[in-house]
């Protein structure tokens, strides 16, 4: 199965495609895997030079640090409350249109980097979620089923959250949801054609080796063609934005006082199907 990845230090990763476990230097193909990689139909001549043989392997890969498998976007949308378990356990009412806020996009980091507890935060909190990725420009789409077309694929997402600064700080989400490194992304992309079915992934987080969340994307209130086909009444999406389409039960939010929000030696362990899997130690800020 073909996957995209981005290797090394921040700033200065290397555009990969990998192959059975192997990673072939994309280089020759693109600067980086972004919006105009995406836009260009960069993911069809990267898959071409690799079936011609003309990229080389990527000897190092296996020393590297795993980046975000896409350059930080222009933007990073997400949907609030969109599981319905999600909703009860947090006393929330179900939404009858997508709960829509925003995340900084210098909040993606890479899948194993470090994850920072903000300085005054007692109420740092864990999300897996489905990110969506753009491949091409949608706006005002007709209807749902036109939302595919403009999807350049899918990777593991973790929504970190401040409840403090999200809830009882004045009432804008934001804040609680823009912290420095607050959105762990990948490690890899994975095409549409490699996801038989979005709507039907197990997603799955830990918290020092306890099983926190376990929940599947069925279980999403609106769907992430609707969810696209939604966002693009109210803004353009462009190549590269990434979309995470919220969460499933088991948040520290919904838990049994005293509530086990993140603390610094914490360890988050997180995977969707097909998606991988990712590793976050926590640190104070």
């Amino acid at each position: 199965m073909v996957r995209f990845a981005r290797l090394g230090d921040p700033g200065v990763e290397i555009p990969v495609v990998q192959l059975d476990g192997t990673s072939y230097d994309l280089r020759s193909v693109t600067r980086d895997i972004d919006g105009p990689f995406l836009a260009g139909d960069g993911v069809g001549r990267a898959r071409a030079a690799l079936a011609a043989g003309e990229l080389p392997e990527l000897a190092s890969a296996s020393s590297l640090r795993v980046g975000a498998p896409v350059a930080q976007p222009t933007k990073v949308v997400c949907i609030g409350l969109n599981f319905r378990d999600h909703a009860e356990e947090t006393n929330a009412e179900i939404p009858g249109e997508p709960v829509v806020f925003m995340k900084d996009p210098s909040t993606v980091i890479g899948p194993y980097d470090d994850v920072l507890v903000p300085r005054g935060s007692v109420k740092t909190d864990w999300e897996v979620e489905l990110a969506v990725v753009i491949g091409t420009t949608a706006r005002y789409l007709d209807r749902p089923e036109s939302a595919a077309e403009h999807i350049a694929g899918y990777a593991l997402s973790h929504d970190v959250s401040e409840r403090e600064f999200q809830l009882e700080r004045g009432g804008q989400w934001d804040k609680g949801k823009s912290c420095e490194t607050f959105n762990p992304l990948g490690p890899v992309l994975v095409t549409p054609d490699e996801v038989p079915d979005a709507g039907s992934l197990g997603m799955r987080l830990w918290v020092n080796d306890v099983l926190r969340q376990d929940g599947t994307t069925a279980s999403m209130i609106f769907g992430v063609d609707h969810i696209v086909w939604y966002l693009s009444r109210f803004m353009v999406l462009r190549p590269g934005d990434v979309i995470n389409t919220g969460t499933p039960a088991g948040v520290a939010l919904g838990q049994p006082d005293p509530k086990p929000y993140l603390r610094d030696g914490d360890v988050v362990v997180l995977e969707i199907d097909g998606l991988g899997r990712a590793r976050q130690e926590v640190r104070q800020a």
